[in-house]
């Protein structure tokens, strides 16, 4: 999937970008999407949810797109790193440094992604 076309702005003023149709996403696969140059790694939760994370884990540099999902948890298929689809904590080892999460609004039945990710919380 590839987001290169024209940007939506939504009613809360940020800019998210058309990515695909919600039923492109099947429920548990995550699915990689490029947003304004940016890739994310998209997962479909449930009906109407879907969540993104940057799609290159902090342990080892591969494609979270070709991980596997539990509940709202993505792992890497390389050394099991996991990550909160919600947060982008990572759960445990190896993986110590959490990814980024990407705004998703879900609008008609189509995803729209920013490619901006959402500001940590100061620790």
């Amino acid at each position: 999937m590839s987001a290169e076309s024209p940007t939506q702005t939504h009613p809360d003023e940020s800019v998210f970008v058309e990515v695909c149709s919600l039923d492109d996403l099947a429920v548990g696969t995550p699915a990689l999407a490029e947003v304004a140059g940016v890739r994310v790694a998209l997962v479909r939760l449930g009906p109407d949810e879907v969540r993104a994370v940057a799609d290159l884990c902090t342990h080892a540099n591969v494609s979270l797109s070709e991980g596997e999902v539990d509940g709202c948890t993505l792992e890497c298929w390389l050394h099991g790193s996991r990550f909160d689809l919600r947060t982008g904590e990572p759960s445990g080892p190896p993986a110590t440094v959490p990814v980024a999460v990407h705004p998703v609004r879900v609008v008609d039945r189509t995803v729209f992604v920013s490619p901006v990710p959402e500001e940590r919380p100061a620790s």
